[in-house]
């Protein structure tokens, strides 16, 4: 089998106006045309090849409720060009290491393990997102 790349990552939210909202606004995604599904949903151009994140709700969804922010937990990454500026664009939005509401915070590992850095931070319905980048710059 020869794949390319991951298509796109689908993850259940609970309120499609406020997932919007984040994707949009705080992650500074683009919502792309979505067909005509028989459920709520919104899809977001992710990346320059044509990558995709689908937003879907669905009432026997499966979130991390309750759970705070931990990177071995189930995620998804993004690829960002520059670790330090994707890491001051969070910071300037009220995201910090010693947030006290576990919604504005973000873990950020300049040197870490894996080989490159690494920050994460929770979407509205807590799904953990990784920002990473090739290297530290």
């Amino acid at each position: 089998m020869d794949y390319q790349l991951i298509h796109h990552v689908a993850i259940n939210v609970t309120d499609l106006e406020r997932s919007r909202g984040f994707y949009r606004e705080v992650f500074g995604l683009e919502e792309i045309a979505r067909p005509p599904f028989d459920f709520p949903g919104a899809w977001f151009a992710l990346g320059k090849e044509g990558q995709q994140l689908h937003l879907i709700v669905y009432p026997n969804h499966t979130l991390r409720t309750g759970k705070g922010l931990e990177p071995r937990d189930v995620h998804f990454a993004v690829r960002v060009p520059s670790f330090r500026k994707a890491v001051d664009y969070f910071r300037a939005l009220g995201y910090s290491e010693d947030a006290v509401d576990a919604m504005r915070q973000i873990i950020v590992r300049p040197h870490a393990t894996a080989g490159f850095p690494q920050m994460y931070l929770l979407d509205p319905d807590r799904h953990i997102i990784e920002i990473n980048a090739a290297e530290l710059d």
